[in-house]
């Protein structure tokens, strides 16, 4: 069995092996960008994933963990919160919200001002969150158009509940990893505008999947979101 990248994961799939080759690519995409490995957090994504193929991803060394729907993650937090950072990093309903307030640590799909407000009422205590932007303005995908990021992040910047950290996107589907250079670059861009909007540093940068987290790590990715790549194909790690 091959690990997306070409090397050899050999069967049944390893998990800390795919982990580890893992790590050894973004090393290898961060050295082509004069970065440094340790500027990018690998956040594994356990959608539909069993919780002892996490505890394997969690002994190899993995401290970050994303999810992408609420409920699915609850259990999952209850079992392993003491031993990794929680992400979410799907779409968040905003019924949903007061109970992401309490499970995540941080939340990367924040697409509106009423959804800021409402994590922000409900946060036991301070949570990180990145903007979602639409770069590529799919129709179908959530998040916000560029032009209405500024207004945005100034609306939700005071809230007390939350702590703005950055931006993330999702670029359409593609065979090519290069099709998705330019939306990577755009969100970078995008980041350091709103940094001057607010006045502030806003640290990260949450881009990059299985298919093309090495060409988001060239072009400043901090947080790369990676499922397939570390637990197995789709019909088995969701």
């Amino acid at each position: 069995m091959s690990a997306p990248g070409g090397s050899s994961i050999s069967p049944p799939w390893n998990v800390g092996e795919a982990v580890a080759h893992v790590r050894e690519r973004i090393a290898s995409a961060a050295g082509r960008a004069g970065r440094r490995q340790e500027e990018i957090t690998l956040v594994a994504v356990t959608k539909g994933v069993a919780l002892s193929r996490i505890r394997e991803a969690v002994a190899a060394g993995v401290v970050d963990v994303g999810e992408s729907r609420v409920q699915e993650a609850a259990p999952k937090v209850a079992a392993l919160r003491e031993a990794v950072r929680w992400h979410l990093v799907g779409h968040l309903q905003r019924n949903k919200a007061p109970l992401a307030a309490g499970l995540f640590n941080v939340i990367h799909s924040l697409d509106s001002v009423r959804l800021a407000e409402t994590l922000s009422r409900h946060a036991p205590q301070r949570v990180d969150v990145l903007v979602q932007v639409n770069v590529a303005r799919e129709p179908q995908k959530y998040g916000l158009p560029p032009e209405a990021l500024a207004d945005v992040l100034r609306s939700v910047a005071s809230l007390p509940g939350i702590r703005v950290v950055g931006l993330m996107t999702i670029p359409p589907l593609h065979p090519d990893p290069e099709h998705a250079r330019p939306l990577f670059r755009r969100l970078r861009t995008l980041r350091d505008e709103g940094a001057r909007v607010l006045g502030t540093a806003l640290p990260h940068l949450s881009m990059g999947m299985s298919d093309d987290f090495e060409v988001a790590v060239e072009e400043g990715a901090t947080l790369v979101r990676v499922g397939r790549a570390i637990f197995g194909p789709r019909d088995r790690a969701g």
